[in-house]
């Protein structure tokens, strides 16, 4: 791994910023920055189209780096605008019918939730929500009797949610999954470059995620993993453009043959350019080391909440580098605002973005601190007291 000297040198906001707001937008390091900036000037000289023939091979690498970043075929990925842009082309192109069902946990994603509760008012299908353990995290053996009871067309499981710690076991599910030949698909928007997530291990048919959080990409970049036995199938999202398929006949088009059938034809080339630099880079760091360093600077961050004598929100076995801390008595903006006063990000998880969770813990918001690789144990120590400051001055 890069030494953190190496790694702040090569992210400019450390010389103005204590970013803990990982899990919202991570700083970028200059070869991601400059990848964007090169590629945009570029563009300003030659002409769009021109540039993105000039540059098809590095645009091709983005595919092969995301390749290499989640175990599998460079046939498997799609660039897309967003992790959600991803999720509801996944889900987009699943065949159901009035009466299907899909399976999801209590701790998903608000909008993962939001998507499927609109699909039940379009379509009629129905969502059922595995049981929580009293521990936190869904419960596998319920996730298993539903999947028997109902046999639903659809399995879908937030990796990290939002709001919490927690980690879910997606690799049991997805092996029930298997085991049952039912599509599933995981959110992976919190996992993806804090986690090394491998999509042979996870067993899923849909992986989605973003670059801007902890692979520390552009925003308005995200990416699809598709499995092999989608593309075999010929599942293609509703609304396939003429980048994803080719208009053969007067009434008949044929879809690509890989996961691109779910991109657009209008594409940012200079997002796809940074994205594929944020995949190289948290290569060169490595994922291993990523997730050790995150694990220690995590374990000081909470070691040191709990002494002053703050409730962490957080539940589940096996834990991320998200920490949600309860702090009774103040307003969630007065604690926001005064650490950004202290150059300080951190961010507000809201019960709207976790009504069951939220609900099921007794509170209405939690400070999300999100601690990635390149931050030091200086800064949490400056955290800690900056909090100390804000609870017990004002």
């Amino acid at each position: 791994m890069l030494t953190i000297d190496q790694l702040r040198a090569e992210t400019p906001g450390c010389n103005i910023k204590i970013h803990f707001n990982n899990a919202g937008a991570a700083l970028m390091p200059k070869p991601v920055i400059d990848a964007q900036l090169n590629y945009l000037a570029h563009e300003a000289l030659t002409g769009g189209y021109e540039a993105a023939d000039e540059r098809a091979g590095e645009i091709a690498g983005f595919y092969t780096s995301m390749a290499l970043l989640l175990g599998c075929a460079p046939r498997n990925i799609a660039f897309t605008s967003s992790a959600t842009n991803s999720f509801a082309r996944a889900i987009s192109c699943v065949p159901f019918k009035a009466g299907d069902s899909i399976l999801i946990a209590n701790e998903d994603y608000i909008s993962n939730q939001i998507q499927f509760l609109s699909l039940e008012k379009r379509l009629r299908i129905r969502l059922l929500r595995a049981d929580s353990l009293p521990e936190g995290g869904v419960d596998v053996n319920s996730m298993c009797q539903l999947m028997d009871i109902h046999k639903p067309r659809l399995v879908s499981l937030t990796h990290v949610p939002t709001n919490s710690g927690l980690v879910q076991p997606v690799e049991e599910v997805g092996k029930l999954c298997n085991e049952r030949g039912i599509l599933y698909l995981v959110d992976g928007c919190q996992s993806a470059g804090q986690l090394a997530v491998d999509m042979k291990a996870i067993g899923c048919d849909f992986f989605t995620a973003t670059f801007r959080k902890f692979l520390r990409g552009p925003r308005g970049a995200g990416f699809l993993f598709v499995s092999d036995r989608v593309l075999n199938q010929e599942l293609w999202p509703l609304y396939i453009d003429m980048r994803g398929a080719d208009w053969v006949e007067k009434d008949r088009f044929v879809p690509r043959p890989d996961a691109r059938r779910f991109e657009d034809w209008e594409f940012n080339y200079a997002l796809v350019t940074g994205s594929r630099a944020a995949a190289d880079y948290a290569l060169k760091v490595g994922l291993k080391a990523i997730e050790q360093r995150n694990v220690l600077l995590c374990q000081l961050v909470r070691e040191g909440l709990k002494e002053m004598g703050l409730k962490i929100l957080d539940k589940g076995q096996k834990q991320s580098s998200i920490i949600v801390v309860a702090i009774a008595g103040k307003e969630p903006e007065v604690v926001l605002k005064s650490l950004r006063a202290r150059n300080i990000n951190t961010s507000i998880s809201s019960r709207s973005s976790a009504l069951i969770d939220y609900d099921a813990k007794g509170v209405t918001w939690g400070l999300r601190i999100s601690p990635h690789y390149y931050n030091t144990e200086e800064e949490v120590a400056l955290l800690l007291r900056a909090l100390g400051e804000i609870l017990y001055i004002g």
